[in-house]
């Protein structure tokens, strides 16, 4: 009888260390940027118990340092402009992309006092821009577009979080900025919109959420129910305003933004989640044509592209 016990107990102890194991492996590392319209994506890991699973979230300054996490084994999911997936995968990232979260969130924003009106006009002129991301593309194909190269501007690498004081302090002419700080910039007075620059072939950037191969391939169970709770997150953000502004502006900028600030914002850059192969392509051709991101190959969009979480989640939706 007592080896019976000995038995039972053994077993439910190998039981519970099997149900920890479980539960550990259900967590997601999320590497994310603070900005509004990765708003929703922060938003995952709050309804994620609801979901089945642990989303531990990891801010990031920019785009590339989310690769670099990816590349150093730290993340599952990685979100980040398409620019630094692109040039990622380029450079040996084992990374897909699976779908997108928000569009636009670019402004090309001058000095209230700089004269700058126009593209043109930023010739001879100080342009701030934060490098390896989708701005720096952007920045290049409106100067190649108006006959204009890198050559022909004084270009200022700085970080997003850096470019607004720059401007304000008359360090730099303009600046092609993200959301929400050029909203702010325009907001607070010292800066003025010179356009939104998706007349380029690449249109309004779409930002891209990648997954590791291995987490793809190995973790399909997870990865589906982690899919599922990014289009909820999303949904509610997208069906309600007042849930985003609330959480973005109190959660994430910890109340450093207005509510101006935050609805001009995601009016230049809506949450979404579509993404297509022909996107990523354009843009990939885009980066080749103006040596953008330094890719040692570039990357065909269609081999690593891969929709079908996206689509099943959706299915199970009922999300067109």
């Amino acid at each position: 009888m007592n080896k019976q016990l000995i038995a039972a107990a053994a077993m439910a102890v190998l039981a519970t260390g099997v149900s920890l194991n479980a539960a550990a492996q259900e967590t997601v590392r999320l590497g994310n940027l603070k900005f509004a319209h990765y708003g929703a994506v922060s938003y995952i890991k709050e309804i994620a118990p609801k979901c089945g699973i642990k989303v531990d979230e990891k801010v990031f300054p920019k785009g590339p340092d989310v690769m670099q996490g990816i590349l150093a084994g730290e993340l599952d999911v990685g979100t980040t402009a398409s620019e630094a997936a692109i040039s990622g995968r380029a450079n040996g990232a084992p990374i897909y992309v699976v779908a997108g979260f928000a569009k636009g969130g670019a402004r090309l924003v001058a000095g209230k006092d700089s004269g700058i009106k126009s593209v043109k006009d930023l010739k001879g002129k100080k342009v701030g821009v934060t490098r390896g991301g989708i701005h720096e593309v952007l920045l290049d194909a409106e100067l190649g577009q108006n006959g204009l190269t890198s050559k022909d501007v004084t270009i200022v690498y700085l970080a997003f979080a850096d470019l607004n004081q720059a401007l304000l302090g008359k360090n730099i002419d303009a600046m092609m900025q993200s959301e929400p700080q050029s909203s702010q910039a325009i907001n607070k007075g010292f800066g003025v919109e010179v356009m939104k620059p998706y007349d380029t072939p690449i249109g309004e950037p779409v930002r891209t959420m990648v997954m590791t191969e291995k987490f793809y391939k190995e973790k399909r169970p997870l990865a589906e129910k982690f899919m599922r709770c990014f289009l909820e997150a999303t949904k509610t953000f997208m069906d309600n305003k007042e849930t985003a502004e609330k959480y973005v502006r109190e959660v994430i900028f910890k109340n450093q933004i207005s509510k101006e600030d935050f609805y001009d914002a995601i009016g230049n850059s809506p949450y979404a989640y579509d993404i297509t192969p022909e996107h990523i392509q354009i843009t990939t051709d885009t980066m080749a044509k103006y040596g953008t991101g330094k890719m040692a190959k570039p990357p065909v969009a269609k081999d690593w592209v891969k929709t079908d979480l996206l689509e099943q989640a959706k299915k199970s939706m009922n999300l067109k």
